[in-house]
């Protein structure tokens, strides 16, 4: 549904809506039933179940599947619709209208566009090289993921950290510095001032696009949930490999930012990411400024 157009009510036939459904849930299955899977069995996954954990939307909920805002679905029944409490019947179908969406909610649709806009403007940093990581565990009695080993000893991520300036922009890998780390990052930030620091470049905002997506389920399509998703996945993959922690059982190839050949290939994955995150950025706000006029 990623060609939707958002500035007029859209109607898919019976057999596009459903071949639409199950292109959707073959694209997100594999990750959700993996999760699902795992969890009943008690077996973790250190960089992928951030994705479940971090951000709350259940693998039950990414594996729903919603056309978006005012588009409607014709022949369709209310019981076989996934999100069925919030079709409404239309003209030509069931129908998830904008003007469903939560008059309570429509203060956090402007602060989004407004977040949304100033981190496509604000330009790119791309020499963080991810040691938001490092930080988390600088001088620390133990690794905030202590279920996973460190490629390196105590002594020597601290050499790293104290070797290099940190250049979080992010607060929310930023607040969970030790507190020996902290004081050593260019910015003191804090979550007022997530608007302000935030920019494209990080890997963690290109992350939250995803949440941007699952937060406002299901005006929101899923195809732009599962492509956020998916983005997200990726960028989750690079922040840990670009970590102090050894993956190697994982079979991810650590990019060893410690080195100057590891910091170009941070740079290199970062920017990729960065590039790939724009049409994504633009298809939200389409979405959400679609919801704040007609909401």
């Amino acid at each position: 549904m990623s060609g939707v157009d958002y500035t007029a009510a859209t109607s898919l036939s019976r057999e596009t809506w459903q071949r639409l459904r199950e292109e959707h849930q073959a694209k997100v299955g594999a990750w959700t039933d993996d999760r699902v899977y795992r969890a009943n069995l008690g077996v973790p996954h250190p960089v992928y179940d951030f994705l479940f954990t971090y951000y709350s939307f259940r693998p039950a909920y990414l594996k729903r599947w919603t056309p978006g805002v005012d588009v409607s679905l014709i022949d369709a029944h209310p019981d076989e619709l996934d999100w069925c409490e919030d079709f409404i019947e239309g003209a030509d179908g069931w129908v998830i209208p904008a003007s469903s969406f939560p008059s309570h909610r429509r203060d956090y649709l402007s602060w989004a566009i407004t977040y949304l806009e100033r981190t496509a403007e604000r330009p790119a940093s791309f020499h963080c090289f991810g040691l938001h990581e490092w930080a988390m565990v600088y001088k620390a009695e133990t690794a905030r993921h202590s279920q996973i080993p460190l490629r390196l000893s105590k002594a020597e991520i601290a050499r790293v950290v104290d070797d290099a300036e940190l250049r979080c922009t992010h607060y929310d890998a930023y607040r969970f510095f030790t507190p020996e780390a902290a004081p050593l990052n260019r910015h003191s930030l804090s979550r007022a001032t997530t608007t302000d620091f935030d920019q494209r470049g990080c890997i963690h905002v290109t992350m939250d696009l995803y949440r941007f997506a699952h937060k406002i389920a299901p005006w929101c399509s899923s195809d732009l949930i599962a492509d956020s998703f998916l983005m997200a996945c990726e960028a989750r993959a690079v922040d840990m490999r670009a970590s102090p922690y050894d993956l190697s059982n994982l079979d991810m190839k650590p990019i060893r930012i410690e080195a100057d050949d590891g910091r170009e290939e941070y740079i290199a994955e970062q920017r990729q990411l960065t590039e790939k995150a724009i049409p994504l950025r633009s298809r939200l706000l389409n979405v959400y400024r679609y919801l704040r006029e007609r909401a």
